[in-house]
């Protein structure tokens, strides 16, 4: 299944770095960019993340929430927010059923892709990388955001 603009964002629950459950539905009102990465500490993941971490101010001011999500567990979420200073919530999808729900499970794991969910829960933009090399660069994404 591929979700595209215009489509529902299926609903979940998963735990966040503190173990608390985060719903996706109980977020309505707010718009939430979900960046799916294969995994916390790996370079082009942690480029990623720290580089949207920089940019945190700029995605506050277009009124977007970052959600990480990977299927690392708590305590890897934990130590990877405090080592990079991530100032976004990281949800742990170990089993990848999120990851497949979005498109995004891959053969060797979670592909790295972006969604922006609008405040009624509608999918506005979404990217799926075809190789995890490859990433959505915080400018790209903040033109995106900024036109929708």
């Amino acid at each position: 299944m591929t979700l595209q603009n215009g489509d529902p964002a299926p609903d979940f629950t998963l735990p966040d770095q503190d173990g608390a459950p985060f719903t996706l539905s109980a977020r309505r009102g707010e718009r939430l960019l979900l960046v799916f990465y294969p995994g916390d500490n790996t370079p082009v993941c942690t480029r990623q993340l720290c580089e949207y971490r920089d940019g945190i101010e700029e995605f506050a001011g277009l009124g977007v929430t970052v959600i990480g999500i990977s299927r690392d567990d708590a305590e890897s979420h934990r130590k990877f927010r405090s080592r990079h200073a991530l100032p976004f919530t990281l949800l742990s999808d170990p089993d990848l059923q999120v990851a497949a729900q979005y498109g995004c499970r891959g053969p060797l794991g979670m592909k790295r892709a972006v969604f922006l969910v609008d405040a009624k829960g509608i999918i506005r933009y979404a990217h799926i990388e075809a190789l995890s090399l490859f990433r959505r660069r915080k400018d790209e994404l903040l033109a995106v955001l900024a036109a929708e």
